[in-house]
């Protein structure tokens, strides 16, 4: 049994996190770290776990009696966390912050997508779980990496639910602003687009344009709907078949032929994506939850791959039927 700790036990991403592994077969959690809510049930602050939780936060942090630990806090305080304290020679990381997601001789953190880096999270000790948003246009562009097809700017256009802001209310979260609304952010500056070019250039070394990334505010809780455009003269059958091709061993994408909507995906932890060619123009439309996919479930599954588990356990969500 793998044993995993929480730190930052509080938010969205930390709440589907408990969801999934108090569900899965082989993991206990030993602890959930929260300061600010030390002392009080896990279920005053996540409600959808009534029945099947009865864990309270802890600010102890007993890091000797885990496997792994995940990390969900803000941007910036794993580093300073693992900067301040002593970790377990043996303990494995997964870290949901932005903190380690770019490569530099400063750490040993594996980028955790596992449709680009399976191997190198089976044998690593630490994990940086991607972006939401750079995960979902990943998928959409690595088998064109791969066939080193990405040599004009590509356009991209996504749409995230208000829980993609966090937990803490805002201006742009709050129900009555963001109900029946919609709006761009961070335009062409999206912290999400440097890792994004540096999983593409590990696949097509020569990869040296600028993806030009517009993301929306939607009005609705969860999830990622990513529109992606590029140019190339390749037929679609034959980009269908390199997507086929280069998915076919994972788990969780799939390429779907006629067109797709969000809440196909919703509640799991799948990618789909579906290709229309448009004259020289692919338009490439792939789709995530963005908690899920975009977050704890790809944790969980960078979890089992770091444990030699089937990649699956403890992920066979299934969405809604409305």
């Amino acid at each position: 049994m793998i044993k995993a700790g929480i730190i930052g036990g509080a938010g969205y991403t930390a709440g589907e996190l408990i969801r999934l592994l108090i569900n899965h077969p082989e993991t206990e959690i030993v602890f959930i770290n929260s300061s600010s809510n030390a002392g009080n049930k896990i279920t005053d602050v996540h409600e959808g776990l009534y029945g099947e939780c009865d864990m309270v936060f802890t600010n102890q942090l007993p890091l000797d009696t885990i496997d792994v630990l995940f990390f969900c806090t803000a941007h910036g305080d794993t580093k300073k966390f693992l900067e301040s304290h002593e970790m377990p020679e043996d303990l494995r990381i997964i870290d949901l912050s932005t903190d380690y997601r770019i490569k530099d001789e400063s750490h040993d953190f594996i980028y955790g997508l596992p449709e680009l880096n399976r191997r190198a999270t089976c044998t690593a000790k630490r994990v940086a779980n991607p972006g939401c948003f750079a995960t979902c246009i990943e998928l959409g562009l690595l088998p064109l990496a791969k066939h080193l097809m990405l040599n004009e700017d590509i356009m991209v256009n996504a749409i995230t639910g208000s829980t993609g802001a966090g937990v803490k209310p805002g201006a742009t979260s709050h129900f009555s602003w963001r109900n029946n609304n919609m709006s761009v952010y961070k335009a062409f500056e999206h912290q999400h687009i440097a890792e994004i070019k540096q999983s593409l250039k590990q696949l097509q070394n020569s990869f040296d344009v600028d993806i030009d990334f517009i993301p929306y505010r939607g009005d609705f809780p969860r999830g990622i709907f990513a529109t992606l455009v590029v140019k190339t003269k390749v037929a679609l059958d034959e980009i269908e078949r390199m997507y086929e091709e280069y998915y076919a061993k994972d788990s969780f994408v799939h390429i779907v032929k006629k067109n797709i909507d969000l809440k196909q995906v919703v509640n799991t932890n799948k990618c789909l994506i579906h290709l229309e060619k448009h004259g020289d123009k692919l338009l490439i439309i792939s789709c995530i939850d963005n908690l899920l996919k975009g977050a704890s479930g790809q944790a969980v599954h960078n979890m089992n791959l770091m444990f030699n588990l089937e990649e699956t356990v403890g992920l066979k969500l299934k969405p809604s039927a409305f």
